[in-house]
């Protein structure tokens, strides 16, 4: 699979439901709906929740995950909740201990220059796949219904899904940062000949590489769910922290916004000899911008650092520059007007689906070009079929 379709799916995923009432018509919606339960049940066959380990448990698996959820909002069919509830068993369960006693899924991560072959576990891949996990629980157990049947399940789920949260802050994944702070890959791994962590175990309060935008982002997504299924101040507070980067980040250009992929949080990304280990500037993969802005559309919905004039500001770089102004062929250039890479020839920009609620245009833009029965409409489709049945 390739990964602008994992992108474009995890940032569709990251919608919230603040979709428009009568969003499309009442027989788009079917139509969509049937070509979109078609296709994630054919995608179900590739069984990510049995194999996918680190960071590709996010990648592969929260698409999905989102569907089932949105799925279930957009038709109250309990199949979807049993298809959450099933795929997420699979995953916990192979689950391994860690050093420290908290649950991971190791892998060892390719050789570069923010991993170095470590064999460790992703906070990103466990944030983006709990997400979906603990809003679901959430519902279940606000529902009668569904709680009688996996009450216990999710329980359990959101059990894990604090643990997990505890486990990244102890190994030192979250540090202050100027105006806020930031979640950074921790610079050791597990030794699997004493299963022990390495040497490196004694930097984890000082070494380490902060995330780029959008996998803080994937983060403070998930930090937001939890907060909305638990109601605990802490999980809001710290997703809160981030966003107060993030918009000291984006930089205004007339009426527009940039911003770059990443910046340095702290002394930890500089290199001994001098310079940084990660450059600075715009990605030419316009799906990681698409994460930013659900992430900052969240925050907004959440009353969190970001106003309506903000809101505006990134409708407008979306609408008025990114967009080519072609309705039913609608094409999206970089962020910042650059060139287009070769790598991401088809997505140097893509539409910011979270954004829909906000602006007529971009709604109209999405209804003539959505396709439903795609990787990236695993979760944008019941999204916006939820929004005409609760209409």
């Amino acid at each position: 699979m390739r990964r602008r379709d994992l992108i474009a799916a995890v940032s569709a995923s990251a919608l919230l439901p603040a979709a428009p009432a009568s969003m499309i018509d009442a027989a788009t919606s079917k139509d969509w709906l049937a070509r979109w339960e078609r296709y994630i049940l054919a995608s179900t066959r590739q069984r990510f929740c049995d194999k996918e380990l680190g960071e590709a448990v996010g990648w592969k698996l929260s698409p999905l995950l989102s569907g089932f959820h949105e799925g279930y909002l957009a038709s109250r069919d309990t199949k979807w909740v049993g298809l959450l509830v099933e795929w997420t068993g699979a995953w916990l369960e192979r689950g391994v201990t860690e050093p420290d006693g908290f649950l991971g899924w190791p892998i060892e991560s390719p050789d570069g220059p923010t991993s170095d072959g470590l064999f460790a576990s992703s906070l990103l891949g466990e944030a983006m796949a709990f997400r979906p996990v603990v809003l679901m629980a959430a519902e279940i157990l606000r529902t009668p219904q569904l709680e009688s049947r996996w009450g216990g399940e999710a329980r359990r789920f959101l059990d894990l899904a604090a643990r997990a949260f505890e486990k990244w802050d102890s190994r030192g994944g979250w540090r202050e940062a100027k105006g806020g702070g930031v979640w950074v890959l921790p610079p050791f791994g597990i030794d699997r000949a004493t299963n022990k962590w390495n040497d490196a175990y004694d930097q984890r309060k000082t070494g380490g590489f902060t995330h780029p935008c959008n996998k803080q982002n994937e983060i403070a997504l998930w930090l937001l769910a939890m907060f909305d299924a638990t109601g605990k101040i802490p999980y809001r507070d710290r997703a809160e922290q981030w966003f107060r980067v993030m918009r000291a980040r984006m930089k205004p250009r007339g009426e527009y916004f940039v911003w770059n992929y990443w910046e340095p949080g702290g002394p930890w990304d500089s290199k001994p000899g001098g310079g940084l280990k990660h450059w600075v500037g715009v990605h030419p993969n316009g799906g990681y911008y698409s994460i930013d802005a659900s992430a900052i559309t969240a925050a907004f919905e959440h009353k969190l650092v970001f106003t309506r004039e903000d809101l505006d500001r990134l409708i407008a770089t979306n609408r008025d520059f990114m967009w080519n102004h072609d309705m039913q062929a609608a094409k999206f250039q970089r962020i910042d007007g650059g060139r287009t890479d070769p790598r991401w020839r088809n997505s140097p920009g893509l539409l910011w689906h979270p954004l829909i609620p906000y602006d007529e245009t971009l709604r109209k833009i999405f209804i003539a070009n959505h396709k439903p029965d795609s990787w990236g409409g695993l979760a944008s489709t019941p999204w916006s079929i939820r929004s005409q049945t609760a209409s």
